[in-house]
């Protein structure tokens, strides 16, 4: 009898995950629907690089929880109104309970608002972090294989620090990168292996 992939559960409804999203019910939901789907506008995707960094240093089950508040609090992050952003409203997100309370990652997507807008005269946010897809994605057996960072996502911060983004590592990038499926580190065994429409299974 062959036995499962290491790192896999069959949940109760019969699809294999990996263990990161085999029990809390919002981060199946965010693992079925969402982790690994590409994301191709401006928007969407200036608020994953938004909560990618507030992350750091936290569990991602954390940032989703509190994600509908930080939609509400940084206006549906659009780029335009967090460009305006004031001391007034820095102190207003700052006593906002409901989101990750931190001076310098609130700064960090001011800024990042900001860079985004210019990169529009440019090839524009989407075009720019998607022009760093790799010619192959990794194909992770068990959980160990899944890299952390990539020469491709070490080259995207780099680029995104030139343009002025702050809080944009390259082991945030790389998680990005898997967010959005400009990788899909889905394990081989996982039923969403495949699924991006980027990569074949």
């Amino acid at each position: 009898m062959q036995q499962p992939d290491p790192g896999i559960v069959i949940g109760d409804d019969g699809l294999a995950r990996p263990v990161w999203a085999a029990t809390d019910p919002l981060m199946r939901e965010y693992y079925d629907t969402e982790w690994g789907v590409p994301v191709r506008d401006e928007q969407g995707l200036f608020e994953r690089i938004s909560l990618e960094a507030f992350q750091a240093g936290l569990s991602w089950a954390t940032i989703l929880r509190k994600r509908p508040a930080f939609r509400e609090a940084f206006d549906g992050f659009d780029p335009d109104v967090i460009a305006q952003y004031d001391d007034d409203k820095i102190e207003r997100l700052m006593s906002d309970a409901g989101i990750v309370r931190n001076r310098a990652k609130i700064l960090a997507a001011i800024t990042n608002a900001n860079a985004t807008i210019r990169l529009r005269d440019h090839t524009g946010l989407v075009e720019f972090v998607w022009s760093f897809q790799p010619a192959e994605t990794p194909r992770p057996r068990t959980f160990a294989e899944i890299p952390t960072k990539s020469p491709e996502s070490l080259a995207l911060s780099k680029a995104l620090r030139k343009e002025g983004f702050a809080f944009v590592g390259p082991t945030t990038m790389y998680a990005l990168m898997e967010a959005i499926g400009i990788v899909d580190t889905h394990l081989l065994g996982s039923h969403r292996r495949g699924t991006s429409g980027v990569w074949p299974e």
